[in-house]
């Protein structure tokens, strides 16, 4: 078994390659096309699903139209209709959906069956393809207001959860790890745990050029220069530090040979270091960015980051 998740600070390492898209203004975006293509409802096939997970619709006045979302209800759920059980948000990578990173329900519902973390429910929502979870500046994806001002209370109202910030988890791999980095930083009040699974984390304010408005962020993010500077998560992390510090546990997990990402993930690393954030992280040896695979090596042991953090359920 691979050595537990750990507290680490080193030495960072040579910079290496990014290969990334989204990482470079210099690269044209294609962003608008990707998520025009994206499926918003998207039906499982019969017996697909893990034990306990079952799909969803819900009506976004943001978007105009259904959205899915998958569900994990733990074990025991059902006989006792008194219980209330804390959330884990868990945001897929580009071009997912929300039958995507089903491996983590399984591995939840095989340790609370092992008695190895208490119930707790996972949400897997539909974030379109390639929006990082933030809202575009036409209007057309208002991935950001989906998941913070419409999900969440929708969930919330629906389902017996744990209503409040120690009774919410945000997570998620790639552009989802992103995008809850984001979105935790940003609203340090809604969430107690992050855990980023190889997400980018990029300094957007210094990436805003309007001479390129073809170019990734700006052609998503628009020609505001504000914009930029509040969905930049290093200067969410100095606005909101006191919140962040006071009540946000962070985790953070990126393989050392996932060239797209290891670079802004070692770059974060540091910055929590320098504002004195304690938080937990691991570069894992010799993993490229393979999200199913980083789950195996740590199949025993993924969820105690938030099992820690989270209320138990109340009875």
């Amino acid at each position: 078994m691979p050595p537990l998740f750990r507290r680490l600070a080193f030495t960072l390492l040579a910079p290496l390659a990014l290969f990334a898209q989204d990482l470079s203004p210099g690269i044209p975006s294609d962003l608008d096309a990707k998520n025009a293509s994206t499926v918003w409802v998207n039906t499982p096939k019969p017996n697909s699903l893990p034990p306990g997970v079952t799909h969803h619709i819900f009506s976004s006045k943001a978007f105009g139209h259904d959205i899915g979302y998958c569900i994990y209800l733990p074990p025991g759920y059902a006989e006792t209709p008194t219980a209330r059980y804390s959330v884990i948000y868990n945001l897929h990578g580009a071009g997912g959906n929300e039958i995507h990173a089903m491996l983590a329900a399984e591995v939840l519902h095989e340790g609370i069956l092992a008695k190895r973390w208490p119930p707790m429910i996972i949400v897997f929502p539909n974030g379109g393809k390639s929006t990082f979870y933030k809202n575009s500046a036409d209007g057309k994806y208002p991935a950001e207001t989906l998941i913070i001002d419409e999900l969440i209370p929708h969930i919330d109202a629906t389902y017996r959860t744990i209503a409040q910030r120690e009774g919410r988890a945000i997570e998620g791999f790639s552009m989802g790890g992103r995008g809850a980095t984001r979105l935790a930083l940003k609203y340090p009040q809604l969430f107690c745990s992050l855990f980023n699974q190889a997400g980018n984390v990029l300094r957007l304010a210094d990436l805003y050029d309007p001479a390129q408005p073809n170019r990734y962020p700006n052609s998503y993010l628009g020609q505001n220069r504000q914009t930029h500077i509040d969905n930049d998560p290093f200067l969410l992390l100095q606005k909101n530090h006191a919140a962040i510090k006071s009540g946000l546990k962070i985790q953070i997990a990126c393989g050392t040979t996932d060239n797209g990402h290891i670079k802004s993930i070692r770059e974060f690393h540091q910055a929590l270091l320098d504002a004195k954030i304690d938080h937990t992280y691991l570069e894992i040896a010799a993993l490229e960015h393979q999200h199913d695979e980083m789950i195996r090596r740590y199949r025993e042991i993924w969820f105690n980051h938030h099992a820690k953090n989270l209320r138990p359920p109340s009875l």
